[in-house]
């Protein structure tokens, strides 16, 4: 039954994510050569038809990977795989923790490695085709070894715990397994902003008197306490630009991408940081950081009862050893099917994050007016070459953010 559930939910995926691809490269190809009237006289039919060009490949590439992911996750359930390397590391390794460890290491490894090339392939050939590439192949490897040593220095006792909590403290290992999970992840945004994120970029503080002054009477008037101004060097490795708050507490900064300072007047950047702001004051950070602790809080529960359930391994096409711990190999089954099972809950997700972002929005446009916020959101439109006509459906599964035109229109309407 699972298994006949697990490959219809498989073969579902796949074909929603190729239809709304198809979907979305038609839609784009059918508007490439007529700008939409609003945009008219600010953005060139040149750059509509390279965003048109780049949305293409960009669906193209992704469900390339897409395939590629199903192909892997297949051959690690029903056709043996996570079984084999479970009975072959069983014959290795003697200490059931290290046995553990190693089997949910081997599995990411492997999942991390085919990761890593479309990334090198998203970067060096569809990134650097339109523009968007400033990464060199050595700081891509000196990035991809610096995440590998933070994952293994962060992530290994992280799993070390989870796994000995699974096996320890009997059928209540859940609640201790989510009270580990919360309390790893509060440390992280802890650590995020002055020891994480320094790693791999350089933060410089804002060396611009006008706007700084801006951004803290900004600050002031939307009640967000500030511990510093910095900038970015984004430019190191991509044209694309941003700007976000980190850090809670007294520890809050403000981080703006050096390639957004430089495409932005300060009437526009401080339109910007308002919307960002405005997620700040709408309490969106809050409730996301909530709700992704309660559903890691379900399902841990729900990963509690399935590995006591011998159809839960054997539908998967794994066969739980006896007489030794199993609970690494139902966690990466946990791990590897649940995106399978919860592709569907995508446009809820999708649609109250597009919520969220219109709250924004309107927050920014209390702050400063609409004019800014909309001549930044064109150029930034421009600049990374977000397509202008979308198709409809695929927007309104995939896209956290509402389309060009929806969004500029809800601007001076709302």
């Amino acid at each position: 039954m699972l298994t006949t559930l697990f490959l219809a939910c498989l073969i579902g995926d796949l074909l929603i994510r190729y239809w709304l691809a198809r979907r979305q490269i038609r839609h784009v190809l059918a508007h490439r050569d007529t700008v939409p009237e609003a945009f008219v006289g600010h953005i060139s039919l040149h750059s509509h038809q390279r965003a048109a060009d780049y949305t293409v490949a960009r669906c193209q590439l992704s469900m390339v990977e897409r395939i590629t992911e199903a192909a892997i996750l297949l051959a690690l359930t029903l056709l043996g795989g996570l079984q084999a390397l479970d009975l072959m590391l069983g014959h290795l390794i003697e200490h059931e923790l290290w046995r553990q460890l190693a089997l949910v290491g081997c599995v990411l490894a492997l999942l991390g490695s085919i990761g890593l090339a479309f990334s090198a392939w998203r970067t060096f050939r569809l990134e650097a085709r339109y523009g968007f590439n400033r990464m060199t192949p050595r700081l891509f490897i000196t990035d991809a070894l610096k995440m590998l040593l933070l994952t293994l220095a962060l992530g290994t006792p992280l799993l070390a715990a989870i796994l000995w909590v699974m096996g320890a403290t009997g059928t209540d290992w859940a609640w201790w397994a989510w009270g580990l999970w919360v309390a790893f992840n509060l440390l992280v945004l802890w650590l995020y902003p002055s020891f994480i994120a320094p790693i791999f970029n350089r933060f410089t503080p804002l060396d611009d008197p006008a706007l700084s002054a801006r951004i803290h009477a900004l600050a002031q008037r939307c009640h967000f306490g500030l511990s510093g101004l910095f900038v970015m060097d984004g430019s190191r490795r991509s044209a694309h630009g941003n700007a976000y708050f980190t850090g809670f507490g007294r520890h809050r900064r403000i981080v703006f991408f050096d390639t957004l300072l430089s495409r932005l007047n300060v009437d526009e950047v401080e339109a910007v940081l308002a919307h960002e702001l405005g997620h700040f004051a709408h309490h969106h950070i809050l409730r996301r950081i909530v709700v992704s602790f309660i559903t890691a809080g379900i399902f841990l529960q729900l990963l509690a009862w399935l590995s006591t359930q011998l159809w839960f391994y054997t539908g998967l096409g794994v066969l739980p050893q006896l007489g030794r711990p199993n609970d690494g190999l139902a966690l990466m089954l946990f791990m590897l099917t649940l995106p399978v099972f919860t592709f569907w809950a995508t446009p809820i997700a999708s649609l109250l994050s597009r919520r969220d972002e219109f709250q924004a929005d309107r927050y920014a446009v209390s702050q400063c007016g609409p004019a800014p916020l909309s001549s930044a959101l064109v150029k930034l439109y421009d600049d990374n070459a977000a397509t202008l006509t979308p198709d409809p459906i695929h927007s309104a599964w995939y896209d956290s953010h509402p389309s060009a035109a929806v969004r500029i229109a809800h601007l001076h309407d709302g």
